[in-house]
């Protein structure tokens, strides 16, 4: 059965990038925030407004959650009037935030006994590649879901990976996020290391780039650093809760690691000099603080924009 009509919870950084794209594709679209103010450029687009979770299920083939937290997640899910109470026997509910894998298993047990499937989903590339619909997509659900998934996948994203069962796709976005941040602060740490030892940073900037140190990190929060701006779309307690998702992953699997706790430890101490909605790439203040430098270069933009044009996704599929 094909999916016509999708519901759309969580129009933040992420989410209403991810709802723009499926309006622009002409998709039928209802969409839900918090704040109904940022609801109005959706609804101007030709969107439907949610009365509730429940309300939007009921009437939805397909809603998608992308909120900041399992919490969050778990209210909208479970309320009196929540997704929940309006599932039935067909429906799916999409998970796109970047959350708990056992939270969202325990969640789809609950969504497998109305009828309905789960599905977590989450984005990895930018805010800047969701806008334009060239975001990258990982799926964890039964491949039959996954197949009727995938023409609203490939509108949301260019690269969709079915990553296994439901929970696996959490997993392996937490792991994702652990790798982006740990490229963050080697980065600071380079820009700065490379300031103070006299290197222009434009020069230095490049020489990351075409090197075998460069990254996707580099390739574009660096600038931002250099810029001055240090607007990535992403807040420090949103990376504290993402590698600390990490840390119990491998805490449950007993495994010792030594960079994730120094990691969890240093944005710890960003949030405490600086404010948990902090922009992530300003945790480069504290060497700056430190030093009395200044990491800062002409010539770098204020923000990434996706200078690829919108092209329809494909299923990854790996080499076994």
């Amino acid at each position: 059965m094909a999916i016509r009509h999708i519901g759309f919870i969580g129009l933040g950084n992420v989410g209403g990038k991810l709802a723009g794209s499926l309006i622009r594709n002409q998709f039928e679209v209802t969409v839900r925030d918090l704040n109904p103010e940022i609801t109005a450029p959706f609804l101007e687009a030709g969107a439907h407004w949610g009365e509730s979770p429940k309300a939007m299920m009921e009437a939805c083939d397909l809603v998608i959650t992308c909120l900041p937290s399992p919490a969050a997640s778990a209210a909208v899910m479970e309320a009196e009037d929540g997704l929940l109470a309006g599932m039935s026997t067909g429906k799916i509910w999409a998970e796109m935030s970047t959350t708990d894998a056992g939270e969202v298993k325990r969640l789809g047990e609950k969504v497998r006994a109305k009828g309905a499937s789960p599905v977590d989903c989450p984005v990895s590339g930018g805010c800047h590649r969701a806008a334009t619909g060239n975001i990258s997509i990982f799926a964890g659900c039964d491949r039959d879901v996954f197949d009727r998934m995938l023409p609203v996948l490939t509108t949301l994203g260019r690269r969709v990976l079915h990553t296994g069962e439901l929970g696996s796709a959490s997993v392996l976005k937490v792991m994702t996020n652990y790798l982006a941040t740990a490229n963050l602060l080697t980065c600071a740490e380079a820009l700065t290391t490379m300031k103070a030892a006299g290197l222009d940073m434009a020069t230095t900037y490049e020489a990351i780039k075409i090197s075998s140190g460069t990254s996707f990190v580099h390739e574009t929060e660096s600038q931002v650093i250099l810029n001055g701006s240090r607007d990535i779309n992403f807040t420090m307690d949103l990376v504290l809760k993402d590698i600390g998702l990490f840390q119990q992953i491998a805490e449950d699997n007993n495994v010792p690691l030594e960079i994730s706790p120094l990691m969890v430890d240093m944005f710890k101490d960003g949030i405490a000099k600086y404010g948990e909605r902090e922009f992530s790439p300003n945790i480069i203040r504290r060497l700056e603080d430190q030093t009395g430098l200044s990491v800062l270069a002409d010539g770098f933009p204020a923000e990434i924009l996706d200078d690829e044009p919108e092209e329809p996704g494909y299923e990854i599929v790996p080499n076994r």
